[in-house]
């Protein structure tokens, strides 16, 4: 397992209620893009529309060895979708339509031949929440300090 992207503001902005792992429908050339490890997560989202689940705003830039033919009608920001089973479909479509959940991307990586991409059910911080987050790390990281300066 190769971690291709990691989403390091979902940990801070949002907490994290659930995981799971979905496969992620992509060209030839979004594949090789990502493989040189150039994208973003960026304000991307999962939206459920009509029992299937979309990547929307992730940004992979087309690749650039690619010929001109295909690079012509590229839409870097297009909508992706997602593989999941139905069960999962379902409940994350009733889970979002609860007040304050949204399903952000965590992670994406290799398995084998194929991408995956980590998404998460998560609920969104409030300033105060960051702020004792930030706090807690403080007080670890001076901790650890002391710790080995003996």
């Amino acid at each position: 397992m190769s971690t291709l992207l990691i989403n390091k503001d979902a940990g801070f902005s949002f907490k994290i209620l659930e995981e799971f792992e979905a496969g992620l429908v992509l060209t030839g050339q979004e594949v090789k893009s990502l493989k040189n490890k150039r994208a973003s997560f960026k304000g991307a989202f999962v939206s459920i529309k009509n029992q299937e689940a979309w990547i929307k705003k992730m940004h992979i830039p087309a690749y650039a060895k690619a010929s001109l033919m295909s690079l012509k009608n590229y839409n870097p920001e297009r909508d992706r979708k997602l593989l999941l089973n139905k069960k999962q479909l379902s409940y994350l479509a009733s889970k979002t339509d609860e007040k304050g959940l949204t399903i952000i991307p965590v992670s994406l990586y290799t398995r084998r031949r194929l991408v995956k991409l980590k998404i998460a059910l998560v609920k969104g911080k409030r300033k105060f929440d960051k702020r004792q987050d930030i706090k807690k790390r403080d007080i670890q990281r001076d901790i650890q300090r002391k710790l080995k300066s003996y």
